[in-house]
């Protein structure tokens, strides 16, 4: 009998080391486990790091563009529509520079600035006109009172301007004295009377040397701007946008 609890007693031992045995490899897993969990781990975070820093880039590199223009309507100190400067687009009297400008805005979505000064401008065609001559004479340089707050978020800038007796308007001579646009990409845009761009591109490229001026401008007539969009649209996807 003794004999028999013996070898019951020694089954029972081997049973229960066998059962703790079991559990512990359930518990702890073995450094061959654990190595390859942290490996799944950090592959699936720089997965995650990868493609949150892919979103990143993706949003803050977005190519900011700047839609600068002048127009004597916005300067005449009177109403678009008292103003020689002006056009009726959809109903609304609007600076044809302004016209053209939100045209691009609509195809782009940049921002608008208006190139404004401290010169009071004729809203009598006539008027505007001899008092362009009178400042190209001068060599002046009106007082820019509206500023760009922050031209380096700009990678892009528009610049619409009319043709003045085959030059910019002295306003456009005080906007480029004011800022530097190097590196930055010009693209200008014009309304005229006949004279098309005469040569303002040359100009903008002596006065900003250390920019790209693209020389593949959008100009039309006054008498056109109106119905310009599609040009404009045509024009802008010629030029990528």
């Amino acid at each position: 009998m003794k004999r028999f609890l013996t070898i019951c007693f020694s089954f029972l031992m081997i049973f229960s080391l066998t059962a703790c045995g079991g559990n512990q490899e359930s518990a702890s897993p073995s450094p061959a486990s654990q190595q390859e969990e942290t490996q799944n781990t950090q592959a699936a975070s720089s997965s995650e790091e990868g493609n949150s820093s892919q979103d990143n880039n993706g949003g803050s590199t977005d190519s900011k563009i700047l839609i600068a223009y002048f127009t004597a309507a916005e300067n005449s100190g009177v109403d678009a529509v008292s103003s020689a400067s002006y056009s009726t687009v959809n109903g609304t009297a609007v600076g044809r520079l302004r016209a053209v400008a939100d045209m691009i805005q609509a195809e782009t979505g940049g921002e608008l600035f208006s190139i404004q000064t401290s010169v009071v401008y004729p809203a009598d065609g006539g008027e505007l006109i001899d008092y362009a001559s009178k400042e190209q004479e001068d060599n002046a340089r009106p007082e820019l009172t509206s500023q760009i707050e922050n031209l380096d978020q700009y990678e892009t800038v528009f610049v619409g301007f009319p043709t003045w007796w085959y030059d910019m308007p002295q306003a456009l001579y005080s906007f480029f004295d004011a800022y530097d646009f190097s590196g930055k990409t010009i693209i200008p845009f014009n309304v005229h009377n006949g004279s098309r761009f005469s040569g303002t591109i040359d100009t903008i490229q002596e006065l900003e040397p250390d920019a790209e001026v693209i020389t593949d401008g959008f100009t039309v007539s006054e008498r056109d701007v109106s119905d310009a969009s599609g040009d404009v649209a045509e024009w802008l996807g010629g030029l990528g946008y």
